[in-house]
């Protein structure tokens, strides 16, 4: 008996041990904001919230992922007191289910889509009406994207291709990643030939070059807006949000590759 007592023991401080170590992350970030943010957005917002302006608002943490997965996330519950989506479609779905403080969204920023190659990559492309990227693909070659069906980056892309009349020849060519940066790292690591990725992306990567700029009216206009979650508006939330809008933030988000969002 003396044996299971301590058995019993052990196994109710293990049980406590695991409940201890769940709930500290949690009681970490209780003083702290918690944004959700494009995948896109991690070089340029881990930078601007370097800086000494934005680190006296106090602890900011950021967790990058496609904007479908986060707003997904929020939509069930996940703690985000800041989304930044990158299109207006996974911003709209939140709003209609009431997860956004609608008087605190704005359009935060715009960007553009490009082609990319790997850096020490000879191959030329024009995009123009007809041209052949499975040839430039070549046989086993694959185009990089995010995946076109949810993520904002995959979805600009299929409309591209769909205007250029090319999609159809390279629908079984591609490779679809889980974000866009996923997509760029396909091409980094050259497992794909070429890559459809933002601009401010490919600027970040200096393993990679820019073929060629998808025009504007190939896709929807790129834009992120922002907004509070419902249920964690605090000031310090919409300090934040004012901070990101700022000129000298905004500069340091041009400075990435970004533009200012399209006029309406």
């Amino acid at each position: 008996m003396p044996g299971k007592r301590l058995h019993d023991l052990c196994a109710t401080c293990l049980r406590l041990s695991w409940l201890l170590a769940l709930l500290l992350p949690m009681a970490a970030r209780a003083d702290g904001l918690l944004v959700f943010a494009a995948a896109s957005l991690k070089p340029s917002l881990d930078a601007i919230l370097a800086t000494p302006q934005l680190t006296s608002l106090g602890k900011v943490e950021v967790s990058y992922a496609a904007s479908s997965q986060l707003a997904r996330q929020i939509e069930a519950g996940a703690p985000a007191a800041l989304f930044i989506s990158a299109d207006e479609a996974w911003m709209d779905w939140l709003a209609a289910r009431e997860r956004i403080v609608t008087a605190t969204r704005t359009d935060l920023l715009g960007n553009a889509l490009v082609l990319i190659a790997p850096k020490d990559s000879s191959m030329q492309v024009a995009l123009h009406p007809g041209v052949d990227l499975a040839a430039a693909l070549g046989r086993d070659g694959r185009l990089a994207m995010a995946e076109p069906g949810s993520v904002p980056a995959g979805k600009y892309a299929r409309s591209a291709l769909v205007q250029l009349g090319v999609w159809d020849s390279v629908a079984t060519r591609i490779v679809a990643a889980e974000n866009v940066r996923a997509a760029l790292n396909f091409v980094v690591r050259g497992e794909a030939p070429l890559g459809i990725v933002y601009r401010s992306d490919a600027q970040s990567e200096p393993a990679v070059r820019m073929l060629a700029r998808f025009a504007d009216g190939s896709h929807a206009a790129i834009v992120y807006p922002a907004a509070v979650i419902a249920g964690h508006d605090s000031a310090a939330a919409r300090a934040l949000l004012d901070a990101l809008r700022a000129p000298p933030q905004q500069a340091i988000f041009r400075a990435h590759g970004f533009d200012a969002p399209p006029h309406r």
